[in-house]
């Protein structure tokens, strides 16, 4: 599907956005909760409503209700969380006979750090295709654990994977890892919620250890998605709008907080000043003439700092980004090939960043986005409409993979989404906000 967005016709002065809640504590939820026994619906509301939440789900419930003997296929689409959790969550519960798939995109993500952690745990899994990569047999067997070494460059779902059915290996984990973690928050977050479920883990910078343990249940704080706030600093960025966002929480357990961090440098501050509840993003004259960040820790934070940088002229070097490469798409290119159509050559540091010194050239017509498949990318180009009305971005409906009611939710504060036929989208966007 193809979106024409036009910027709201006055400045946003009391615009309100109610977040998604976090997909990252759901999906990590939904498994740990269901090492207690505990299984969720669709439309529990203290899950987050998209994709990634939704395959788990499904795939909790067929494979709890599979007759016994064949092993039952799973589909997961694009969700690389899915499919790296519920790798170690069916490898380790006894029983379980699965082959776990997903779209060709899901299909070339790496999954052999987290394979061969889980085989040195005793997991009895086998590659379908490629080695490497999905899709992937999963016997369920009783695992014994023990001393095992991963590598922590690649991306640190693997750990968390691990981390979270470690209780239920016989002697426990100690897990090695090996090299500079990449995205550390996500695997505090992992251990934290592991804490909060009664089971002690102890983490020391490069070895995390992990009794033989049950988890209790635990009833998790429902929380606003950070990664999702971002496209709302990015929109107060570029518009120079007042935004209240309703359940974000200053408090909290994701690392993408460090968007208030981050686009303070841009323009953004955030304030819970006359705000009953959640935080006020109002405009700054304070923007940085340039911004050189390492955003190992957030990486997912890329895509809105790179577009606002770009747009409002601010120079930026990015470095931490080597795991953007292997997400929905290559964010890295699609970052610089999408800038190349507002004027701005934006340039890969080899795998790992993304450089722009300010460089331009002459647009010749309205950009045509690609979405590359890639929520965060469709979500990142959508505020250029404030400098570029009538921009259109190829592949909309990607956004239900971590947010359904984006698109919704810019019409809320005024900004006009018409799909291919000329209609409002709000109109007849129920795939997108309704994906649950």
């Amino acid at each position: 599907m193809t979106y024409t967005v036009l910027p709201p016709d006055e400045m946003i002065e009391d615009g309100v956005i109610t977040l998604p809640l976090s997909k990252s504590i759901s999906t990590r939820a939904l498994v740990l909760d269901a090492l207690s026994g505990i299984y969720h619906s669709p439309d529990d509301p203290g899950v987050a409503r998209c994709d990634d939440t939704r395959v788990i789900i499904d795939a909790l419930e067929k494979v709890r209700n599979a007759p016994a003997g064949s092993p039952v296929t799973v589909d997961l689409g694009a969700s690389g969380a899915a499919i790296r959790f519920l790798t170690a969550l069916f490898a380790v519960t006894p029983g379980t006979d699965v082959v776990l798939t997903g779209c060709e995109r899901l299909c070339e993500r790496p999954m052999k750090p987290l394979v061969d952690g889980l085989r040195q745990c005793g997991a009895m899994i086998e590659y379908k295709g490629a080695e490497g990569f999905a899709p992937l047999h999963v016997k369920g067997v009783g695992l014994p654990g023990g001393d095992i070494t991963i590598d922590s460059t690649l991306s640190s779902q693997f750990i968390s994977a691990l981390l979270m059915v470690a209780p239920a290996m016989t002697t426990g984990l100690r897990l090695h890892l090996e090299g500079e973690p990449v995205s550390l928050p996500y695997i505090i977050m992992t251990v934290e919620m592991m804490r909060q479920r009664g089971v002690e883990v102890e983490r020391e910078p490069l070895l995390i250890t992990v009794p033989s343990s049950s988890y209790v249940p635990f009833v998790q704080p429902a929380e606003g998605d950070w990664s999702a706030a971002a496209f709302w600093f990015e929109v107060c960025a570029l518009s120079a709008g007042w935004i209240t966002i309703t359940n974000l929480s200053e408090a909290s357990l994701q690392g993408d907080r460090a968007a208030a961090e981050y686009f303070g440098c841009l323009g953004v501050t955030l304030s819970t000043e006359d705000v009953d509840e959640g935080v006020q993003l109002c405009p700054s004259p304070e923007v940085y003439g340039r911004l050189d960040l390492d955003l190992s820790d957030n990486p997912d934070l890329a895509p809105a700092l790179a577009v606002t940088c770009c747009l409002i002229g601010v120079p930026f070097k990015f470095t931490g980004l080597q795991t953007l490469s292997s997400k929905e798409c290559d964010r890295l290119a699609a970052i610089c090939e999408e800038m190349d159509k507002v004027g701005r050559i934006v340039e890969k540091i080899r795998d790992f960043g993304l450089e722009w010194d300010g460089r331009t050239h002459p647009v010749g017509s309205v950009p045509e986005f690609s979405s590359h498949g890639d929520h965060r990318i469709a979500m990142a180009l959508a505020p250029v409409a404030v400098f570029v009305p009538g921009i259109k971005i190829e592949g909309a409906e990607c956004v239900s993979k971590s947010y359904p009611d984006y698109w919704k939710a810019l019409e809320s504060i005024g900004f006009r989404i018409i799909d291919g036929d000329g209609d409002m989208a709000a109109e007849n966007n129920s795939a997108d906000g309704e994906v649950e």
